[in-house]
């Protein structure tokens, strides 16, 4: 039985991790149906294997805030966008306010991100190669560097002008 029930979790570890946009609903969706579902097994999840489940979601959230704030992937079918980033981000934040775990481990990784975007995005647009390929607004994404610990006036005086306005 031992066995049985590890390839069961693994099964959906496997689901969570690989979520697309949803990790928190696939993390659910795997608990409801490990321990809840009449046509689930109904079994009594340790703590560990919780946090297992739960630390799949946070890799999955990982991947897809931080593949939009990769300056690379624009013009890949994955891209998004920093808005999608934004978007992801604080689902990330309120996930982990349920869950009751810490958002700084993903926190520093998504600044340190969009600080490499913008340092990149404005090299390019200055040399004028193309248009900013920034997709919010500048209060966007100034709340969106606040939430994260990043100051940007000082660092990016021409955000601005690189911003869409808001209509």
């Amino acid at each position: 039985m031992g066995d049985k029930v590890a390839e069961l979790i693994e099964n959906e570890w496997y689901i969570v991790r690989n979520s697309g946009e949803t990790p928190e609903i696939a993390l659910h969706s795997a608990l409801y149906y490990l321990t809840l579902s009449k046509d689930g097994p109904r079994i009594n999840l340790s703590e560990e294997q919780v946090a297992w489940l739960r630390q799949a979601a946070v890799d999955r959230f990982y991947e897809i805030i931080v593949r939009d704030l990769q300056h690379a992937n624009h013009g890949t079918s994955s891209y998004r966008g920093i808005t999608r980033s934004i978007i992801n981000y604080r689902r990330f934040c309120t996930f982990c306010e349920r869950q009751k775990i810490s958002r700084s481990v993903l926190q520093q990784s998504a600044a340190a991100a969009l600080l490499n975007f913008l340092e990149t995005e404005v090299a390019e647009v200055r040399r004028r190669q193309r248009p900013s390929i920034i997709d919010c607004s500048g209060e966007a994404l100034r709340s969106f560097a606040a939430d994260l610990g990043v100051e940007l006036a000082s660092r990016f005086a021409e955000l601005a002008e690189l911003c869409p306005e808001v209509q």
